[in-house]
């Protein structure tokens, strides 16, 4: 049986096309039925399924769901609620992205899963250059291994144009060295938040990039 009905992407669409308060509010006994409770019941599940791998994931729903209303004290975009469902299950949950787990989110139009370290301060990007220099080797086994290329293909990011020097080198056979993020993605269609198997898909995921993850977090906290 699937996690979630064909409710949920509905309640999705009609809030993509009516995304006012006033709406929001007639419909809430939707979003809290067909969404926010199954939503919370599925991420205690993969949090339940991580745990047994990483016994550091000690949090709840609560720690990884982000609200789904929008912040728009600084953008032009003054629509107040988001068009998906998301949460980070990690040893930090939302509120540390530089403890890599997994990241998923759902809507209208796409389901997607990430991985990674979004958004290092600088010391920690030190750190995952420091790491990536001194065991190019290991670095490149996992981002060559068939399961993450599989699952995950490569590294994502934003690059940075200067790195201090003594990346140079290292940076001519890591080019990855560059990079200010180091991020995985994989995107589906909306249809496939109604898999029964919906749990293995992000597990799946989940276990090809944690090899990719251990070694940024070593890199950070080691």
């Amino acid at each position: 049986m699937s996690y979630f009905t064909k409710d949920f992407i509905k309640f999705f669409k009609g809030l993509n096309k009516n995304n006012q308060r006033e709406w929001f509010h007639a419909n809430k006994k939707d979003y809290e039925a067909h969404v926010k409770e199954p939503f919370k019941a599925f991420v205690q599940l993969i949090i339940d399924k991580m745990q047994k791998v990483d016994p550091s994931v000690v949090i709840t729903p609560k720690d990884a769901i982000f609200r789904i209303n929008r912040d728009i004290r600084f953008s032009k975009d003054k629509t107040p609620y988001k068009t998906n469902v998301s949460a980070a299950i990690s040893a930090g949950g939302r509120k540390d992205h530089s403890k890599p787990g997994i990241y998923f989110e759902m809507g209208h139009d796409k389901f997607g899963i990430y991985s990674g370290v979004y958004m290092p301060d600088k010391n920690q990007l030190q750190s995952i250059r420091e790491g990536i220099a001194s065991q190019p080797k290991e670095f490149a086994k996992i981002l060559k291994a068939k399961k993450f290329k599989s699952y995950w293909g490569e590294i994502h990011g934003e690059k940075n144009k200067r790195i201090p020097k003594e990346f140079h080198e290292d940076a001519e056979t890591q080019p990855l060295i560059f990079n200010k993020q180091f991020y995985v993605m994989t995107q589906f269609d909306a249809d496939k938040i109604l898999d029964p198997k919906l749990d293995k898909i992000i597990m799946d995921h989940y276990l090809a990039a944690k090899p990719m993850a251990d070694f940024f977090y070593d890199a950070i906290y080691g």
